[in-house]
């Protein structure tokens, strides 16, 4: 292990930590209190923010991708090296499963707390709104692939420099907005599979399709990307 790895793998874990921390933790602290009104949108915000401090904050050192899928579609689309992908994943979820059981902890800090669905995410009887897995495999790939597009259309050469961040984070904002009542919005595994640990059972009985989901969209974003809008400089 190099240093220049261990710092990559380390900006990755902050990185995940906060988005997960941040993004959770404004569904499983503050939504739960009708009377702060931050409601769905609040939620949406809170994670787009995470995704845009933590962009600013860590970017420069690792690309900021705190998400495998992120990950495996920049590394199909010619952005990232493939033989760094489980460095960057491992550290990754590992940031997801620290911010959630520290969210846990804090979440159950007073006498006779129910956290609930703990920000988990789900269909069926564990979605939001009630929509079943055909809407949320759907649904979940194309928000991840079109994340995916903003991504790499933001940090393209010609794109203007300073912007992506913001770029990025309102895209996530947005993604937040759309999904949140069919699946309580993953695009992101790591960021499911912490909660997933710590909250009900059936939230791990579903975590197969926010893995499977996010990666496809990914990989439909990253080949489209390539096909119809890479000038080629991304190799």
């Amino acid at each position: 292990m190099t240093h220049s790895n261990f710092k990559k793998w380390s900006a990755e874990f902050l990185g995940t930590f906060w988005l997960t921390f941040g993004g959770c933790g404004s569904a499983v602290l503050a939504a739960a209190f009708p009377e702060l009104g931050i409601g769905f949108t609040g939620v949406s915000l809170a994670f787009g923010l995470t995704v845009l401090t933590g962009a600013y904050a860590f970017g420069p050192i690792s690309g900021a991708h705190f998400n495998p899928a992120v990950s495996v579609g920049l590394a199909l689309g010619g952005r990232f090296r493939a033989a760094e992908l489980p460095g960057y994943v491992i550290a990754q979820v590992f940031g997801a499963v620290v911010a959630a059981g520290l969210l846990y902890l804090i979440a159950t800090g007073k006498p006779g707390v129910d956290v609930g669905g703990f920000a988990t995410n789900g269909y069926g009887q564990h979605s939001p709104g009630g929509y079943g897995m055909a809407a949320a495999l759907l649904l979940e790939m194309v928000l991840t692939a079109v994340f995916l597009l903003v991504i790499l259309g933001t940090t393209a050469r010609q794109a203007a420099p300073g912007f992506a961040g913001m770029a990025i984070g309102l895209c996530l904002t947005l993604i937040h907005l759309i999904s949140i009542p069919v699946t309580n919005t993953s695009v992101n595994p790591a960021r499911s599979t912490g909660p997933a640990l710590f909250g009900p059972s059936i939230a791990l009985e579903q975590l197969w399709l926010f893995w499977l989901a996010p990666i496809v969209g990914a990989t439909l974003g990253a080949m489209i990307w390539r096909a119809v809008l890479s000038d080629g400089d991304d190799d």
